[in-house]
This record gives C-alpha cells, structure tokens and sequence, in this order.
C-alpha cells in the first residue's frame, strides 16, 4: 500500500472514529460546537457528530450521594452541635447543570453550600434536646425541601437531606458531661438524703415501739407483781386470822433460820421480842 493510500485510511479511521460518540443507559449527553450548545441526548445508543468541530459532555442519570465533611452548627439555646450530613441528588436538567456549574465536582460544592446554609437555618429555630430527641424527621424533610428549591436553578434536584450523626464538639462534650455527672451526683444525694431520712423515721418508729413495748411488759410485770403480792399478803393475812399465835411462830421459826447460821454472832438483849420463842423453849 502506498504511504498515501495509508495517510488517507488512516485519516478516515480517524473521521470515523471522531464522527461517532454512544450514550450508555446511565448517561445524558450534550452536544456542543465551538462550546455553544447544540442538543442534548437522553436515549441511549449510538449518535452521530461532526469531528474536531463538535465535542459531547457527559452527565450522569444515576442517584448520587454527597457525604459532607462534618460542621460547626449552632442551635436555637446557643449550642455548639457537630452535624455528620449527606444528601441524595441527581442531575435533573444537564444543560442548566453545565450552563451554572459545568462539572460534577463543582455541583457537589455548591450542593454542600446550600444544604449547610439550610442545616445552620433551620437547626437555629430548635433546642439541641428537640434536634436531638424530637424534632429530627421534621427537620430533614424541611431541610430537603428548601434544598430543592434554591439547586432547581442549577439543575439539580435534590431527593433527600439526612443527618448521619449530630455530636457535641470536644469541648462541649466534656462540658455536657460534665453538668451530667454533676446532675446524677444531685440526684444520688438527693436519693441519699430521703434514704437517711426515712431511715431515721424508721429507726425512730421502732425506738418508739421498744418503748412501748418495754413500757407495756413493765405494765404488765408490775400488774402481775401487784396481783402476787396481794395474794401473798392475803393468803398471810388469813393465816394471821386463823391462828395468829402459831403464825407468828412460824414467822419466828423462818426469821431464826435465816438469821442464826453457823458462824453467826448477834448480840440481842435477852429481853428482846427476837428471842421471845427461844426464851420460852429454854
């Protein structure tokens, strides 16, 4: 073959080649010529354009994921939060996309701007506790809706806003923590002082019951103390009556007893009624 013949096969191969461009099912493309737009293709297959005079951009169809870097965000009681957030997204109008932010990566930065601009606005209007416990859901959707409606003008539409993980800066944290213990340790002593309290209720409800009941056994001791004695001195008082000169004998007898032992030494007068039954024997 001629070094001719081959130049012009070879700039044909390359006409070819340049004069075709195919679009997959994931992708939109926009033609443009001399970077002026021309059309944009959404179907799928294989397409035609004019070599070296027009080029083509590529947008994808597919639902795409921005996940932000964490931010500063202050809620409405002046706390400090650290908001973890992404977002779902897509190219909805690649033409607008191309006209305002031209590549993916300068879409997803201005994303990223106006998706915080909204966290710091809405997140403004609620307590940390309600962003943390309650509020959540609704400030999410709030959130995507308004996110939506300032990217519609870069093409974008945005499906959802979600926050993956809200945190308390270091500082903070350990400040928050800081008020929690000392909150438990109020509580703990605020436990520990009803204790001791009904503690000392309890002791001082059975320290009264020991006193009465110590105060109804003695009561008691001393009724049937009393009943005792009396009938002891009844029982003396009709033995005195039945015979008063026998018992005061016995009495002598028992009193002798227990006072004269072995070893013993009383010194009476002999006069003495002590010794009135002793006298009488000798």
């Amino acid at each position: 073959m001629k070094p001719i013949n081959l130049i012009v096969l070879v700039a044909l191969v390359l006409a070819l080649y340049g004069s075709t461009f195919t679009v997959n099912m994931t992708q939109n493309a926009i033609v443009l010529q001399f970077q002026e737009y021309k059309k944009t293709v959404t179907e799928p297959g294989l397409y035609f354009k004019i070599p070296f005079v027009q080029e083509v951009r590529y947008f994808t169809k597919m639902l795409l994921v921005l996940d932000a870097p964490p931010a500063d965000i202050i809620t409405k009681d002046k706390k400090t939060m650290l908001i973890d957030n992404y977002t779902m997204w897509r190219i909805q109008d690649p033409l607008l996309f191309l006209q305002t932010l031209r590549t993916q990566p300068a879409g997803e930065s201005r994303l990223d701007d106006i998706v915080k601009s909204e966290l710091r606005v809405e997140l403004g209007t609620h307590d940390l506790i309600d962003v943390v416990t309650k509020t959540r859901e609704e400030i999410m959707a709030k959130v995507t809706v308004e996110a939506n409606l300032k990217s519609v003008q870069y093409g974008i539409e945005v499906l959802d806003v979600r926050i993956k993980r809200a945190d308390l800066p270091g500082d903070n944290a350990q400040k928050v923590f800081g008020r929690m213990r000392s909150e438990r340790e109020r509580i703990a002593k605020k436990y520990r002082s009803e204790g001791a309290e009904e503690a000392t209720k309890i002791r001082a409800e059975t320290d009264k019951e020991k006193v009465i009941l110590v105060a109804e056994a003695y009561k008691t001791e001393q009724e049937v103390r009393g009943d005792g004695d009396a009938r002891a001195t009844k029982i003396y008082a009709d033995a005195y009556n039945r015979d008063r000169e026998f018992y005061a004998f016995m009495r002598s007898m028992q009193a002798y007893k227990n006072s004269l032992k072995t070893g013993t030494t009383v010194i009476l007068s002999e006069k003495s009624d002590f010794l009135k039954y002793l006298n009488k024997s000798r």
